[in-house]
């Protein structure tokens, strides 16, 4: 459980550690962090929920902090589309890689039995650094000018070679722009094919077989988990793998792709290629994101040790409130909560009052998360706002791009129906929206179900803000006290939520306003942001990664050097 003591690192602990030898050496050989999402710009679809927040949000960290580190993910021709309409805004963050004479820097890389080609980006915001990949260039064969489509492709045989391109392409452009990275860090398994590039790298320049290279590469890489659910984990068929990799095999002087399925096949169904299994097989270190996740991953992967580090929110990115303080952070929420009452206005035609208690559940939709909690029993929500002293408003929000969401459905039609004036859905979400609904409202919904979210920082920025969590015990909640963030409720049950909202949050709120610059509430407001402040930043984050990750597997003993 996380204690009141202050846990970030502060720029004294930075520069201290820019004076070491193990700066210097990450210097000469960085951390190559590979993704396949990042949060960059609100409107560029290179993110799908938060593991591109999380992303984005570290590779700003580490650039604010001067910490050596390249970043490489995928760039979507939906991106693209957005960044080349006139007078884009964004369009002067992207820019094509080139090399000294002026021309597009092109990787290449088997699939099948061809050779597909990518081409580079580099988006840049200050010091921080991303390169993209993009296969939607004339000389591919059209099935793979569609490999960077979009995000997360539907069609599994799109989202295996997307993962090619991300591990192995993206391996060969730092190698092609002269990075030679001292860790490679996976964050989550769709990325693991980097591992492999990095075993051909060591049978190539070692002269040593396949299996020997794989023990001298697991050395360099570091593999965050991110999820405890199986839809999270990214699976193929094994024998899909096999012909996938053929050709590269070819590349690697081995008899045929096999050897490469077997690396991450499950262990009870070698029919099946987990991405999952293959970063755990070829990593060093691996870790997870919060003590609960830990506890959970242990049971799910008993032979694995895993340390962990829980997540954190880059404090300059979602910070709403400046120097708040208690005198006057009531003030400065308002300023806030006027922001998104216009929003929702905005969106919805709805008017709210700033004495309203707008409560704000918002994240990806997905059945773990539980987003229909509180509809279960729109009858109740409706007869238990009505008793309310204060007005209580609910606002859902989650993406809605492409086919729409079943639960999206399901909540539109009720709230249609039966939940109009109190409940209101913001469709399109994203860090745009987020960043008004996390410093906007008054109490933060999170609502998985305990031992399903990793992590979830999104309450995290919500009380950096000030504002006040109802949760259920999951995630990064687990981690601390109740009393510092908000309330916890025991189990995922609604009861249990609207008995929290009657007994406790209406009576504080209703007291409050009636003398809201010296409250309970107020004071209340305070205390979680500067529980944040001190303990769940990406300072804090990235200090960690390099203190219990980075420099430990800097200081292996290597018997080589790459070339």
């Amino acid at each position: 459980m996380a204690n009141a003591g202050n846990k970030n690192k502060d720029s004294g602990w930075f520069l201290e550690f820019k004076k070491s030898e193990e700066y210097k050496i990450f210097e000469e050989k960085p951390i190559a962090y590979f993704c396949a999402e990042y949060a960059l710009d609100s409107p560029l679809p290179t993110y799908a929920g938060g593991l591109g927040v999380l992303a984005g949000d570290f590779v700003r960290e580490a650039a604010m902090r001067e910490f050596p580190f390249v970043s490489v993910g995928l760039l979507y021709k939906k991106a693209q589309s957005i960044l080349s309409l006139e007078g884009n805004k964004y369009a002067n963050k992207i820019k094509a890689v080139v090399d000294e004479n002026n021309r597009e820097i092109i990787v290449t890389l088997p699939i099948e039995e061809r050779i597909v080609r990518a081409r580079a980006w580099q988006w840049e915001e200050g010091k921080a650094r991303v390169y993209l990949l993009d296969t939607d260039i004339p000389e591919n064969d059209p099935r793979d000018r569609a490999i960077t489509e979009c995000l997360y492709d539907e069609n599994r045989d799109t989202r295996l070679k997307q993962e090619i391109v991300l591990g192995i392409g993206g391996f060969r452009l730092l190698h092609r722009l002269g990075y030679h990275a001292s860790v490679y860090h996976l964050n989550e398994g769709h990325s693991a094919f980097l591992a492999l590039e990095l075993v051909r790298h060591e049978m190539e320049h070692q002269h040593v077989n396949f299996t020997e290279a794989c023990e001298y590469a697991k050395k360099h890489v570091l593999f965050t988990n991110h999820t405890l659910v199986p839809e999270g984990q990214e699976q193929f068929l094994s024998d899909k793998i096999s012909l996938f990799m053929a050709k590269y095999a070819e590349e690697m002087n081995l008899v045929d792709s096999k050897g490469i399925a077997k690396l991450g096949a499950l262990s009870n169904n070698p029919s099946v290629f987990s991405m999952t299994a293959l970063s755990f097989k070829l990593s060093t270190k691996s870790n997870t994101v919060s003590e609960l996740h830990e506890e959970k991953a242990e049971k799910l992967w008993p032979s694995q040790i895993m340390d962990n580090i829980t997540n954190g929110i880059f404090v300059a990115r979602w910070d709403k409130l400046g120097g708040a303080s208690v005198q006057n952070i009531w003030e400065r929420h308002l300023q806030n909560k006027r922001k998104l009452i216009l929003l929702v206005k905005e969106k919805t035609g709805e008017i709210w009052r700033d004495t309203d208690l707008i409560c704000v559940w918002a994240r990806r939709l997905v059945e773990y998360k539980q987003p229909l909690l509180f509809l279960d029993n729109p009858g109740e929500l409706l007869e238990f706002s009505k008793n309310s002293p204060v007005p209580i408003r609910i606002i859902f929000s989650g993406p809605t791009g492409g086919q729409e969401n079943p639960l999206v459905k399901k909540i539109k039609k009720t709230i249609e129906e039966k939940l109009k004036g109190v409940a209101v859905f913001m469709p399109n979400y994203s860090t745009e929206i987020a960043e008004v609904l996390t410093a906007g409202g008054d109490i933060w919904l999170n609502t998985p179900i305990p031992g399903t979210e990793a992590c979830g920082t999104s309450g995290m920025k919500a009380g950096l803000n000030g504002i006040l969590s109802l949760s259920t015990n999951d995630g990064w909640v687990h981690e601390v006290n109740p009393s510092n963030i908000g309330w916890v409720a025991g189990g995922p049950k609604e009861k249990e939520f609207f008995s929290l909202l009657k007994e406790n949050i209406i009576p504080l709120y209703t007291e409050h306003l009636k003398n809201p610059r010296d409250s309970k509430w107020t004071r209340k407001m305070a205390t979680v942001r500067n529980f944040i402040l001190d303990n769940f930043s990406t300072s804090r984050v990235l200090g960690e990664y390099i203190e219990k990750l980075y420099i430990p597997i800097l200081k292996q003993k290597h018997t080589h050097r790459f070339d």
